[in-house]
């Protein structure tokens, strides 16, 4: 058995997939075991998580304002709570944690991690990745608040997977040109 799990380990394919499997699984469920943790009312709330290390408020509270910051820059008028972002005369957005993206930067974090490539190239890649799914979610909430209210899409498919599409086109496209260099770099 131990030499089945060596050969398997040293088949570049099988590691691969091992690792953007379990350091998917570890990240994500990390995640939703933190939110859990952190979020009033559940079983193992521990406020002191909330208080001082509720990453999940702090991501919500930075994409809101910065989605603010860019339609008050175009002109319009807004109002946002902790959870709402809203457009004068237009529509708005509750931002609830399905919409912060942390399964798609657990997905993206993992394959980072997992790929076989040198540690230089993937601390310049990770957070302009990273960068890239927060910047294409503040679009998203822009683009939601001003016109998903009359949109002919609005009943035809749901928000979150038509921007989890587009998203992931370009995610992958991303990550596509980046491990093509692999041949080029010695890890």
């Amino acid at each position: 058995m131990n030499a089945l799990l060596q050969k398997v380990w040293q088949d570049q394919v099988y590691k691969f997939l091992i690792l953007l499997a379990g350091s998917f699984g570890f990240l994500y469920y990390l995640n939703l075991f933190l939110i859990g943790l952190s979020s009033e009312g559940g079983i193992f709330y521990a406020p002191i998580l909330q208080e001082h290390f509720n990453y999940i408020s702090g991501l919500r509270y930075v994409l809101i304002q910065t989605s603010e910051w860019i339609l008050q820059k175009f002109g319009y008028s807004t109002f946002t709570t902790d959870f709402w972002l809203r457009v004068s005369g237009h529509g708005g957005v509750i931002v609830v944690y399905s919409c912060l993206g942390y399964g798609v930067m657990s997905f993206f974090t993992a394959f980072v991690l997992a790929w076989p490539k040198p540690y230089q190239s993937k601390l310049w890649f990770l957070p302009a990745g990273l960068l890239l799914i927060q910047t294409l979610n503040v679009l998203r909430f822009i683009m939601l608040a001003l016109y998903w209210k009359g949109s002919i899409f609005r009943g035809v498919i749901d928000h979150h997977d038509l921007f989890n599409i587009i998203l992931y086109l370009i995610l992958l496209s991303f990550i596509y040109f980046w491990a093509r260099k692999t041949g080029e770099e010695k890890g």
